[in-house]
């Protein structure tokens, strides 16, 4: 007759604690820990770049559709990665990995492009100039997610 771990082994006062605050990865909450801060980043970045495409769309879509729909579109990147990074998990963790390569693919060509060719984009968008109007932080925190995500596999 072998013995089965007892529920009654981890005492409210003691180890429950320790499983609490262990490793967010290991839990699968990626929104934990230095987690936390991509989640608070990445929801002022889905709000904001979400409330300004809105707004852009609706008042002055014929001056820069092209920019008013990429901002737009970064709107629905930060989304996923936003609901994958609170939610937590594999799939949703792989999903946040796919999200952040991707926009860092856009930011890095977006970025590219507003150099090279100016006249393609009559007003900025979130990505434009490498993120230089948001401090670059589109540049950083793909690249951020990005290495959170991959030590949160490991872990």
């Amino acid at each position: 007759m072998s013995e089965s771990p007892s529920l009654d082994a981890v005492s409210p006062g003691t180890g429950d604690t320790e499983l609490r605050s262990g490793t967010a990865a290991r839990s699968g909450r990626l929104g934990e820990g230095p987690g936390r801060l991509l989640v608070l980043l990445y929801g002022v970045f889905t709000v904001g770049a979400a409330s300004r495409s809105i707004a852009q769309m609706i008042t002055k879509f014929d001056q820069a559709p092209l920019a008013y729909v990429l901002s737009a579109v970064a709107a629905v990147v930060y989304t996923f990665i936003l609901v994958s990074l609170v939610r937590g998990g594999e799939t949703a963790r792989r999903l946040a990995m796919g999200c952040c390569a991707a926009e860092l693919v856009g930011v890095l060509t977006v970025g590219t492009w507003t150099l090279i060719e100016p006249s393609a984009f009559p007003d900025e968008t979130v990505w434009s100039d490498y993120g230089m109007g948001y401090l670059f932080l589109p540049l950083v925190l793909p690249v951020t997610g990005l290495f959170w995500l991959r030590r949160a596999r490991r872990a």
